[in-house]
């Protein structure tokens, strides 16, 4: 456990938080949360001992073991294996099962570990250095944005693996589903201050709505009182006979809070310029095949017509090709073989994380997004700079000044500029805090064009696509459904090896008929054990929901008992207000118990599984 207590910190004037305080208890899993630029980062560095606090401390007990993934990509070991191995506790140095486990759910192959870590692109390399820390198991494990270099499966592996973690973690992240999926609370950075609740991103978000809006009705409520009773001094201030009053206002006055008007924050708030449809269909390929020299190719015989309003994600593990196959549909790469056949009204717009690089850093933000079409006009071009939070001075600093996630709304921007009928859009959530994704997905579905995407973040794939691309197996197939059919029906084949432990050979578990009687019943033993530990989090989890459930349905029931009374006494503001709680409590109720829904079919799921691993291993069949 550890605790901040009156932490404070500044930039240059400009404040991230102030007087902070929180804990962080045992088994707590917390997502942290606030928008890009209001301290998230900074405070992880600074529970790190790596940034000083301008004043408060933070409280770390003796021999707790703090870790978080290095951004720093300079290995010494001579192979991945090697290498994730020194993340190893002293005791566990012969125990290199468990990083080969940890290595396999992040994505690395069998003949990648013993491979030279310098071999790998960097997505992998930061994926080695997450292996490394993992494995390391400290009592808090901070992951800030690990879906980043991460492909759907392996996301869906460390999901997996952090609701069995048996220390505490701390994790920011812009992919929402993930976040909801794994903590346990939600920390909040919000106009900086901190808040802390149990539950979800949803519960945190309603909570702080709610508590502005009672601020805001309460500040107009004490304007409006403060307003009556500097009239009533005003007016009455001459009167000998009415002086004692006068000076009880008065004394009033002096002791009434004056609150400020909440500032208000800025969001991103935009849509793509629409440009009419060519026609029923915008795109054809047929027949695509491409492959780097040196490796068998990446797109074989592949063939998809695009249509009108068309919602399309490209889903797969990393490196099979997802990127390369969106840059042979925009006409960046040629095929070797095949064709792609755009609609000659077609306008494409492409976004790729990659083309940050082609920003001028000597442009400001204005000049870069006004580049980006002759037609526009700066006042539309200051109108985008501002949807993209770039208002006022904002829009004038030099491209070269900006960070990575700034530069990638720049990019965002300059794709607004453009009017088009056919988005091409790769990874575009990266770098963009959860508001941030929510404005992209209400732009992406009021786009009145067709829409190709490469995405990991399954909120996106749930809400978006209609139609999937999907690599899996050395195949790329188009999948004629929507992302939940796919699941049902498909699934990731990944997920057929939930909980197994990659053992030290590398070769499957041996059938228990090659085993004497006693290993048998050992390994039998092992396996329940590991069930048991594996069932464990989620029913602990729906547990927790049912707990909570059960206290908001008698919180309901008080509720219900002071409308009653309320409507009796004909008190109509408290009975307005009880509205609010009685709505709130329901609303709350209703999302727990989908929570619950969920939690218990994927407990079904997870405990199928083990029950059809146990029935092999009886049967004496490999695993």
């Amino acid at each position: 456990m550890i605790g901040v207590e009156n932490l404070s910190k500044s930039f240059g004037g400009h404040v991230l938080f102030e007087g902070i305080s929180f804990q962080i208890n045992p088994r707590e899993r917390v997502g942290l949360v606030g928008r890009n630029g209001h301290g998230k980062t900074t405070l992880f560095r600074m529970i790190l001992g790596e940034v000083a606090s301008d004043s408060g401390t933070v409280i770390v007990p003796k021999n707790y073991r703090i870790a978080h993934v290095q951004q720093n990509l300079a290995f010494a070991a001579e192979t991945v294996l090697a290498e994730a191995a020194t993340g190893l506790s002293d005791h566990c140095r012969d125990q290199l099962w468990k990083v080969e486990k940890i290595l396999a759910g992040l994505g690395f192959e069998p003949a990648d570990m013993h491979r030279p870590p310098a071999e790998f692109s960097g997505g992998y390399q930061v994926r080695l250095n997450l292996a490394k820390v993992l494995a390391s198991e400290p009592d808090l494990l901070l992951l800030d944005e690990p879906t980043n270099y991460l492909d759907i499966t392996s996301i869906r592996w460390i999901e997996r693996f952090l609701l069995d973690w048996p220390g505490e973690v701390m994790l920011i992240t812009h992919d929402r589903s993930f976040m909801d999926r794994i903590v346990t609370h939600v920390l909040g950075i919000h106009r900086k201050k901190i808040r802390k609740i149990e539950g979800d991103t949803e519960k945190y978000y309603t909570q702080i709505a709610q508590d502005e809006e009672i601020y805001e009705k309460t500040r107009l409520n004490d304007e409006r009182r403060r307003r009556d009773v500097e009239q009533f001094i005003s007016r009455f201030r001459a009167k000998a006979r009415l002086a004692n009053l006068v000076q009880s206002r008065i004394k009033t006055l002096s002791k009434m809070e004056k609150r400020d008007k909440l500032e208000k924050i800025r969001n991103l708030d935009f849509s793509f310029r629409s440009l009419p449809s060519p026609g029923k269909q915008i795109m054809r390929a047929d027949g695509l095949r491409f492959g780097y020299e040196l490796q068998r190719p990446i797109v074989r015989d592949f063939s998809i017509s695009v249509f009108h309003r068309d919602r399309i994600c490209v889903v797969g593990k990393n490196g099979k090709g997802k990127t390369t196959l969106l840059r042979l549909l925009s006409g960046a790469l040629s095929p070797q073989e095949g064709s792609v056949h755009t609609n000659p009204q077609a306008k494409i717009g492409f976004f790729e994380q990659t083309n940050v690089k082609t920003l001028v850093e000597s442009r400001t933000v204005e000049e870069e997004i006004a580049a980006a079409d002759p037609g526009l006009d700066r006042r539309q071009a200051r109108n985008i700079c501002g949807a993209m939070m770039f208002s006022g001075d904002d829009a004038l600093k030099k491209i070269s000044v900006l960070s990575g996630g700034e530069k990638s709304r720049v990019m965002l921007g300059k794709l607004l500029a453009t009017p088009t009928n056919l988005l091409l859009l790769d990874e575009p959530s990266n770098h963009l805090d959860m508001e941030s994704s929510d404005a992209l997905l209400a732009a992406i579905d009021n786009f009145d064009g067709a829409l190709i995407m490469v995405t990991h973040n399954e909120m996106f794939l749930h809400a978006i696509a209609r139609r999937l691309v999907v690599f899996q197996a050395d195949r790329l197939e188009v999948f004629e459904d929507s992302y939940q059919r796919f699941l049902e029906t498909t699934g990731w084949l990944s997920e057929d090896h939930l909980g197994q432990r990659a053992p030290e050979n590398g070769r499957h578990t041996q059938p228990s008929a090659r085993l004497s009687k006693k290993q048998a019943r050992r390994m039998r033993s092992e396996l329940l054990a590991e069930r048991a530990r594996s069932l464990k989090p989620l029913e602990d989890e729906m547990a927790q929901i049912e707990d909570r459930i059960d206290a908001l349905e008698k919180s309901l029931h008080g509720h219900h008992a002071d409308m009653q009374a309320a409507t009796r006494k004909g008190r109509g503001e408290r009975i307005a207000d009880i509205s609010v709680a009685i709505h709130t409590c329901q609303s709350n109720i209703d999302r727990l118990f989908r929570q619950l829904e969920v939690a218990g079919d994927r407990y079904e799921r997870r405990k199928k599984r083990w029950e059809e691993k146990i029935t092999r291993f009886e049967a004496g069949e490999p695993m």
